[in-house]
């Protein structure tokens, strides 16, 4: 179903349909399965020095490549599969992501070991409820808050790779910890 004469957050382009189809559906919106929490875990991880459009437009093949985010797989990768995967054109083949995507996996499952699930542990940064923002305009939402820089700090010290507070911010606002839509947005929910 199309969406449009909405008005949007100014960050999403009228005329990219996937770009608006994840505003609309996804972005902001509370994600508490874990397996949902590692590929977008992963996926911002892989957009580090990119913009976010580069990573969505090769979702599927990263889906597909990382076998669904499924990090009792990953875990196990070898070398030959992540040379596989450094030869895979539809994702980002850059080696130090590839491997920070096993070594997610091993942290993760610990994670989930310690806490019950991934979603335990990672809803605590916001006291388990989303934090819903206030924002007249993308120019006053922060690159990173507090809350981010202690994900950051905690994740890095459980052995996360790709987890800087700006990373995490933006895996926040994707998983609905904090909901960023400005007030100008029709899905604002003050």
């Amino acid at each position: 179903m199309r969406q449009m004469n909405k008005q949007r957050c100014a960050w999403v382009p009228e005329n990219d349909t996937l770009y608006r189809d994840y505003h609309d559906h996804e972005w902001g919106r509370p994600v508490y399965n874990d397996q949902k929490l590692f590929e977008m875990l992963i996926l911002e991880g892989a957009q580090a020095g990119l913009s976010w459009i580069t990573i969505l437009r090769r979702r599927e093949n990263y889906r597909e490549a990382f076998d669904q985010f499924n990090p009792n797989v990953i875990v196990n990768y070898d070398e030959e599969k992540i040379q596989s995967l450094r030869e895979n054109e539809g994702i980002i083949r850059n080696e130090r992501k590839i491997r920070s995507v096993v070594s997610n996996a091993q942290a993760f499952l610990e994670v989930q070991k310690e806490f019950g699930s991934f979603a335990n542990y990672i809803w605590s940064f916001v006291g388990g409820k989303p934090v819903i923002n206030h924002w007249k305009s993308i120019s006053e939402v922060p690159a990173e808050t507090t809350e981010s820089q202690a994900m950051s700090k905690d994740l890095k010290r459980r052995g996360f790779k790709f987890v800087g507070p700006t990373i995490c911010y933006a895996y926040m606002q994707a998983t609905g910890m904090v909901n960023d839509h400005t007030v100008d947005c029709y899905l604002y929910h003050g």
